[in-house]
């Protein structure tokens, strides 16, 4: 699916926002652009996919955490999904609602800053590296989108859910490799959730994640 087949109309179509929330999107979307000329954030071939792989695909993560207020998205990149789940808190005005972006690579977490400064998004960046965090924030959600395979991966949300964090976790085609290769090392409860852009993609919903 392209961009000429799937715009800001049918994502505000398909997700309900309201026209300020699509503005946020489409802010960010601009800056995304700009930045990207001259700075390598995403990959350029899907920058013109922004609504549909980005966006929505983002959106989905916000949908499936509804009524959690406190989130943290780890290695952020370029804000997917983070910078979306705080506009979705700002839609739903949320009382007390914040989201932490961990990204440790300088050009990005500086992006992230900008998107933030231009649309008021309750967030917060750590521009440092997940493992070198010394102040985990209590959130609601901690989730990440093609950060590492789910063994590294829950290593690294651990600290989140031992402060009461459910997992919600942006999966591609490999998930159910994945899932096993994790519980050599790791016990959990999961919920698979299907992908709104992919039919190969789910969300994981992880609870009870403890060390074997």
């Amino acid at each position: 699916m392209s961009e000429m087949t799937y715009g800001a109309v049918e994502f505000a179509r398909d997700t309900g926002v309201s026209r300020e929330t699509l503005r946020r999107f489409e802010v960010w979307r601009d800056l995304l652009a700009d930045t990207n000329s001259h700075t390598n954030l995403v990959g350029r071939s899907t920058l013109s996919d922004f609504w549909f792989r980005h966006a929505l695909d983002s959106w989905q993560v916000f949908n499936q955490g509804k009524g959690a207020g406190r989130w943290a998205d780890l290695g952020s990149g370029a804000g997917f999904p983070g910078l979306a789940v705080a506009f979705g808190l700002m839609e739903s005005a949320q009382p007390d609602s914040h989201v932490f972006l961990v990204e440790s690579i300088g050009k990005k977490s500086r992006f992230l800053n900008e998107v933030v400064a231009a649309t008021g998004a309750p967030v917060t960046v750590y521009p440092v590296r997940v493992e070198a965090m010394t102040d985990v924030p209590r959130v609601d959600v901690v989730t990440a989108r093609a950060m590492a395979p789910l063994t590294k991966l829950f290593g690294y949300v651990h600290p989140f859910v031992e402060k009461g964090a459910t997992c919600l976790l942006p999966k591609g085609r490999n998930f159910k490799e994945e899932l096993t290769e994790a519980r050599k090392s790791w016990t959990f409860e999961e919920q698979v959730i299907p992908s709104l852009t992919s039919s190969e993609a789910v969300l994981l919903k992880i609870r009870d994640l403890r060390r074997a």
